[in-house]
């Protein structure tokens, strides 16, 4: 299975969440208005795939190994809480109003959230997509 295009969506997840970091160093209520427009566009990044990956992905690995069909399993299961979280974070922070009124909370659920997320992109470029690739 070639894996290509959900690398590129890791990468493009990857830069927003890059270029939320720079936005917050700028200045979180300075910048409120850009980053409310960067979580947004993460936001539909991360909703795509998220949907490719339950609509084609996980499904295809049922069809392999045992080992790989648990193990994709669990991902996906393990996505429905990060995915959940995201989601409350997205909802909650796309207002560029409501992150000037509460940039450290803000900080705070941003650090929490984004590092859930660039944490499993990690694991599953690291350890689920070679053993795709190698099925």
């Amino acid at each position: 299975m070639n894996l290509d295009k959900y690398r590129r969506e890791h990468a493009d997840i990857i830069g927003h969440v890059q270029q939320l970091k720079a936005l917050c160093t700028q200045g979180i209520a300075e910048e409120a208005a850009s980053i409310a427009r960067e979580v947004i566009a993460m936001s539909s990044v991360i909703k795509l795939h998220l949907s490719v990956e339950d609509r084609y992905l996980y499904p295809a690995m049922q069809q392999a190994s045992p080992a790989l069909a648990a193990k994709a399993r669990h991902y996906q299961e393990e996505m429905q809480d990060i995915s959940a979280q995201y989601a409350h974070f997205s909802r909650q922070w796309n207002d560029a109003q409501r992150i000037a009124e509460q940039p450290e909370l803000f900080r705070a659920d941003a650090n929490r959230v984004l590092k859930l997320l660039f944490d499993r992109i990690g694991r599953e470029n690291r350890d689920f997509y070679p053993m795709v690739e190698a099925a």
